[in-house]
């Protein structure tokens, strides 16, 4: 156990205070506890190359860490009613679908390709930025109608990428082995 895995286990501890503070509607707090999180995120990284402390445990744990907390948020987010169902169905769907796509290559040992894409790295990003503005907004009761270009482009981005991922996939398990 180092530094850089500690970190990123203090980010997946953060997972039920975050959910715990959306609940109650405590969004200002929320946001703290997001920020703290992206911190951990950005130092256990940053930590791991400099130290050269890259483990295999901190490759599985940080991206999944990372999965997590914005499932969780969107899931929480859904469930007080501040993002439509539909969305978050759409968005743990295609998670769920990288995971066992993942799972699959894994047991299999399958030489599938499942470095990030422009697309998956841009839905990450907008994944991210339309949770952190539903709850800015919330907190200052503003109308989260204002997000509704930004859902749209997520939605673009999450469902392209989800359907890019497959593609890959499925060219990559169709080719004859290496």
């Amino acid at each position: 156990m180092n530094i850089p895995n500690s970190l990123t286990i203090l980010r997946i501890l953060l997972i039920p205070v975050y959910i715990g503070l959306l609940v109650y509607e405590r969004f200002d707090q929320a946001l703290i506890v997001l920020l703290v999180a992206g911190i951990t995120d950005a130092l256990d990284g940053t930590i791991a190359r400099a130290a050269n402390q890259r483990t295999r445990l901190g490759a599985f744990l940080d991206p999944l860490a990372d999965k997590l907390l914005l499932t969780s948020g969107f899931i929480t987010l859904s469930s007080i009613h501040l993002i439509p169902s539909w969305v978050t169905i759409v968005v743990v769907s295609r998670d769920a679908m990288l995971l066992l796509g993942t799972a699959v290559a894994e047991f299999t040992e399958s030489n599938i390709d499942i470095a990030p894409t422009f697309l998956g790295k841009g839905t990450t990003f907008l994944q991210l930025a339309y949770v952190l503005l539903v709850i800015f907004l919330s907190s200052h009761h503003m109308d989260l109608a204002l997000l509704s270009p930004l859902l749209i482009g997520m939605m673009a981005f999450t469902v392209s990428s989800g359907l890019h991922y497959l593609y890959r996939g499925y060219r990559r398990a169709g080719s004859p082995a290496s």
